[in-house]
């Protein structure tokens, strides 16, 4: 059915209007004032924001790690995207040394299949670079339209790979219109330092962070960088925890080195003392890179404010506490790294960005959907609210005050990483392609309704020009 959105504010990452929208035959048809269409359905936005849908660019669903797998899925790890106002996520396929890239994407696709209720795609791991892997590259992005590479700095043993692999997957990504993609910490350094704890009886969660400094986030970050740089290529380092991490982006930015920083909501509003909590508790904050010292925290809302950090992603990765997280009671190395963050991630940034003056309310939606749909291949079917769009809208009253809590959320997890954090908004239509997946706070979704999405190669929306903001 046709819908027309009236009475709201239209938000995009550049303007700020009060207008009616028509969406018709899922897209965006028009925008003005007085709108009509015979049939439509009328929704009234009185009081409330009209964003464009969230795109969440790093999840984890149902992902093998640590000997166990993620608790949420393509179905219930979307649906609570939707609640929280994500409308399209990119989830990391990973591969195996040795194997197809195909395969892994054919396994991705499975697990997918007819469960996801937002739309979709993935971004491909490479562990490794050879020729086999060098011709197979194009057929995927040609098939299959992934144009985001992620190579894995730490990890070692299971996802690292060496800095040859890296550089290549860079050279390889500058020839193909790729974005590389990299988990920034100096895994053979962590490796050391793990070992030497553990041979001290350090086994506590807090112990994780302690184990991976800043030190060696900051130090992977700059050779990222620097080996960036050198191959004239494109990279985007995801998750960045800490200041020395993010302090490296801004330097290479101002290089004119191409190059991005995502940030995540629990690096902004969590810190280090949480996985000191006692009975174990600390099991749930444990992730990688770690939190950080609270100090961190400005730091990077800074980055956000100027522009030195472009986008925030969830890095959904959710263990459940009892039965995965406490595998690893008496040893830390064996906590499964990863928490659930999709469906919160949309309105924190709100809550503690916009409300309390941190980032600007255009800034919002820049760094939670429009920023990505350009980076990530997405842009203009995504990211924005313009005539020929896809109508992945979100209605958002900016008035609720409301506590998360697991009794609440809709993930799959047995615990909320933000427990008893008061928010301001909330999401409460939100619909994907004009048809409905939360309707006035009620899921009414269909599994299998979202689509993969082929994304354009990189550069095209991407905003190589963008400068970091100077404060006078």
């Amino acid at each position: 059915m046709n819908k027309i959105i009236r009475n709201g504010t239209i938000v995009t990452a550049s303007e700020t209007y009060q207008a009616d929208l028509l969406i018709k035959d899922g897209k965006i048809a028009m925008i003005g004032s007085s709108l009509n269409e015979d049939g439509a359905e009328e929704i009234d936005a009185k009081g409330c924001y009209v964003f464009p849908g969230g795109i969440d660019p790093h999840t984890h669903l149902e992902m093998p790690f640590g000997g166990t797998v993620t608790k949420d899925d393509f179905e219930t790890g979307t649906i609570a995207a939707a609640f929280g106002g994500t409308t399209s996520i990119i989830d990391f396929c990973l591969t195996e040394k040795g194997k197809p890239l195909a395969d892994a994407v054919k396994t991705w696709h499975a697990k997918s299949k007819d469960k996801s209720v937002i739309d979709y795609s993935f971004h491909l791991m490479i562990s490794e670079i050879n020729d086999s892997v060098l011709k197979e590259l194009p057929e995927i992005i040609k098939n299959e339209g992934i144009t985001s590479f992620k190579v894995f700095m730490a990890y070692k043993n299971v996802f690292q790979s060496d800095d040859e692999t890296l550089y290549r997957t860079l050279l390889a990504a500058k020839e193909l219109g790729a974005l590389v993609m990299v988990h920034a910490e100096n895994g053979d350094v962590i490796e050391y330092l793990t070992k030497d704890a553990l041979s001290k009886g350090k086994t506590e969660p807090i112990y994780h962070a302690l184990t991976r400094p800043p030190e060696v986030e900051g130090e992977a970050t700059g050779r990222a960088a620097q080996l960036t740089g050198l191959a004239n290529s494109q990279l985007y380092v995801v998750h960045v925890s800490c200041k020395e991490a993010a302090d490296k982006i801004a330097e290479a930015r101002k290089k004119g080195y191409d190059i991005y920083g995502e940030t995540c909501p629990q690096y902004l509003v969590l810190d280090q003392s949480y996985l000191e909590k006692p009975n174990f508790e600390g099991a749930k904050y444990v992730w990688s890179p770690p939190l950080r010292e609270k100090w961190n925290q400005d730091a990077l809302w800074n980055a956000l404010r100027i522009g030195e950090l472009q986008t925030i992603g969830s890095d959904q990765c959710s263990f459940d506490f009892r039965g995965q997280k406490d595998l690893g009671r008496d040893d830390f190395t064996k906590i499964p790294n990863g928490g659930p963050m999709i469906e919160d991630r949309f309105s924190i940034l709100f809550s503690e960005g916009v409300v309390k003056g941190r980032i600007s309310l255009n800034q919002f939606v820049d760094v939670t959907s429009t920023r990505s749909a350009k980076l990530f291949g997405l842009f203009p079917n995504k990211g924005s609210i313009a005539v020929g769009a896809d109508a992945d809208i979100v209605i958002f009253d900016p008035e609720i005050k409301r506590t998360l809590s697991a009794s609440t959320h809709h993930m799959a997890v047995d615990y909320n990483a933000f427990e008893g954090m008061e928010v301001t908004g909330e999401p409460i239509s939100v619909l994907v392609r004009g048809d409905y997946v939360i309707k006035n706070k009620q899921f009414v979704g269909t599994p299998g309704s979202g689509h993969y999405m082929k994304r354009a190669k990189y550069g095209q929306f991407s905003q190589k020009t963008d400068k970091t903001i100077t404060i006078q």
